[in-house]
């Protein structure tokens, strides 16, 4: 009963413990805004800054509660230093913190950065980058990488212009050296991971994809982020043999995707997606695609069409004359400038089938401006409200 019990009964004392004194000034500042459920879970508390720890609770989705990344045992680790050595990192260094250090970590920044990666970061089960409150930026060579990892939240970053990486040696997330194979440039790879949640980063001008979700990969939440000035956004599934991505499912809610963006918003192999509550401004070949009969419920997304080209929001691969094999389904979207949606015609619409913890309320199309107002990497004052 305890192992059942101790999350739910984590994430209550956490909200305890977290609730501010506000004074009417702020309260009245908050109570203007309008905010999603993961933001009015953190955002709403001035005081972030010093219950850092809290944002583990306030995720939504598949990723679930990303509760087992803080509590007993959390190591609290700050970068003052935006060098890197993929082999032998110095202490003080974001690779240091990310892939040396196991177990609990949550990693902060002692100011703006801008950390231009050696080889990829290859970054270790229940490990927190949170960029809250500076502005980080990861770009101009390698990204991230999370491989065979779980329990990870990456927060507040801007990453972009990524570029591919040759062979060679990295240290690894379990913190020995490993060899690495040829990466292509995207922004975060997630291969063979678990339990990721990725929210409020910004990606952009990447050489391959800002986003994959690969090799077995599941129980993802993407939230909160702003894709833009991109050929391929987001691929979720590695190729058309590769099976294990049946067991594939991934939340994609209150993002921003555009303006400048071509395809993959996201593109789909085999398994599941939730895509709530996203502000889509324009594409050049589609929205949302996909092949190998994947599934996915589109919910109350605001789909604006470009002003020339297609309107269509999917894309099949392989669709065929006698109906296609795709659960494609369309739920309380708005479209607008022309904007349409080809839906599997016949059948039930598939659930997320959350659990109690991973559940969250679906808002109505027409608050989907407001609910992605702040998407992307978010500018904190230093004195007030995130």
């Amino acid at each position: 009963m305890k192992s059942i019990l101790g999350p739910f009964v984590l994430a209550i004392v956490i909200a305890t413990i977290f609730v501010p004194n506000l004074t009417s000034a702020k309260k009245s500042k908050i109570d203007g805004l309008k905010m999603n459920v993961i933001d009015k879970c953190w955002r709403s508390d001035p005081e972030w800054r010093k219950h850092r720890p809290q944002l583990a609770t306030c995720s939504v989705g598949y990723a679930g509660k990303m509760t087992n990344n803080i509590g007993k045992g959390l190591i609290h680790y700050k970068v003052t230093d935006p060098n890197d050595d993929p082999i032998n990192p110095k202490v003080g260094t974001l690779r240091y913190g990310a892939s040396v250090i196991q177990g609990k970590v949550w990693i902060t920044f002692q100011r703006d950065m801008l950390i231009k990666l050696v080889k990829p970061l290859l970054i270790s089960s229940f490990t927190t980058i949170d960029g809250r409150g500076n502005d980080v930026h990861i770009a101009h060579n390698a990204c991230l990488m999370i491989f065979k990892s779980t329990n990870i939240i990456i927060h507040d970053l801007r990453i972009h212009h990524c570029k591919p990486q040759a062979p060679g040696m990295v240290i690894g997330p379990n913190g020995k050296v490993v060899p690495l194979g040829q990466v292509d440039g995207d922004a975060i790879r997630l291969v063979t991971a678990s339990n990721i949640w990725i929210d409020h980063n910004t990606l952009y001008n990447c050489q391959d994809g800002l986003l994959d979700v690969t090799r077995g990969s599941t129980n993802v939440t993407v939230s909160n982020n702003w894709f833009r000035s991109q050929n391929k956004v987001m691929l979720l599934g590695h190729d058309d043999g590769f099976l294990r991505d049946q067991n594939m499912k991934v939340t994609v809610v209150y993002n921003h995707f555009g303006p400048n963006c071509n395809q993959r918003m996201p593109r789909i192999r085999f398994g599941y997606a939730h895509v709530a509550n996203n502000l889509y401004r324009g594409w050049l070949q589609y929205a949302i695609g996909g092949s190998m009969q994947p599934s996915l419920k589109s919910e109350a997304n605001l789909f604006i069409a470009p002003t020339s080209g297609s309107k269509e929001v999917t894309w099949r691969k392989g669709n065929h004359e006698n109906g296609d094999k795709w659960e494609f389904h369309s739920v309380r979207d708005v479209f607008e400038n022309g904007a349409s949606f080809k839906a599997t015609k016949g059948g039930h619409v598939k659930k997320p089938n959350y659990t109690k913890e991973q559940a969250f309320n679906v808002a109505d199309a027409k608050c989907v401006r407001s609910l992605t107002r702040a998407s992307g990497a978010l500018r904190c004052s230093k004195t007030s409200i995130c």
